[in-house]
């Protein structure tokens, strides 16, 4: 089912894959699927974690053979992600579309795998920037996902907007996904290192009595 699924987003936008018409590509009634998905959206957040766990598997491939560090490192995972464009797709759609109209018995499963590739995306990044912590590493998996859910978008725009971007005076409003997406990681990787042992400023510094909060 998430075979078709994949091949139908291949074919027609996100906003058309219903499960009618899923059901037809795999030659089979609507409720027999229901009885697997209750909803699209449930199916695509279950190809989702497939896509994205396939991904963390090159990725790790990736950074094990060329062992880079640092901003070289951040750099990769933006590239190898600039590769999976139906996971990019999927991800961007995640707020708006794949978590509504879904029940929470479906949202908590897709949750907590999203939670354990997160965990596995942190390690990945810890290894090749030591200097991050535990906690600091797990936070910059949050911000990449809201990094990405924010530019791929942007960076794969209508072709209308394509045809607009064209104009020579837009020539700094066509984005790079790779080269945009390694700067955000940059900088708030930076952000994180800056704030070591408290990368989310949890930690008030001592209030100075003689002013006022």
């Amino acid at each position: 089912m998430l075979d078709a699924t994949e091949e139908l987003l291949g074919e027609i936008p996100i906003d058309e894959v219903s499960l009618r018409e899923l059901s037809r590509r795999l030659g089979t009634s609507k409720t027999n699927v229901i009885r697997y998905f209750e909803t699209r959206e449930g199916v695509l957040l279950a190809l989702l974690n497939r896509s994205r766990e396939a991904w963390l598997d090159t990725l790790e491939e990736r950074l094990s053979a060329d062992a880079p560090t640092g901003e070289d490192a951040l750099r990769v995972l933006a590239e190898s992600l600039a590769e999976q464009p139906l996971l990019c797709q999927l991800w961007s759609q995640l707020p708006t579309v794949l978590e509504r109209n879904v029940s929470a018995e479906t949202v908590l499963p897709y949750k907590l795998v999203d939670l354990e590739h997160r965990r596995r995306l942190a390690r990945l990044i810890r290894l090749r920037l030591p200097a991050l912590g535990e906690d600091a590493a797990l936070h910059l998996t949050r911000l990449a996902v809201v990094g990405l859910v924010g530019l791929w978008p942007f960076s794969h725009p209508s072709p209308s907007v394509v045809e607009v971007l064209s104009d020579p005076r837009l020539v700094d409003a066509d984005i790079d996904f790779a080269t945009v997406y390694t700067d955000f990681l940059r900088i708030s990787a930076a952000g994180l290192l800056a704030g070591a042992g408290d990368p989310l400023n949890t930690v008030r510094p001592p209030r100075d009595r003689g002013r006022p909060e």
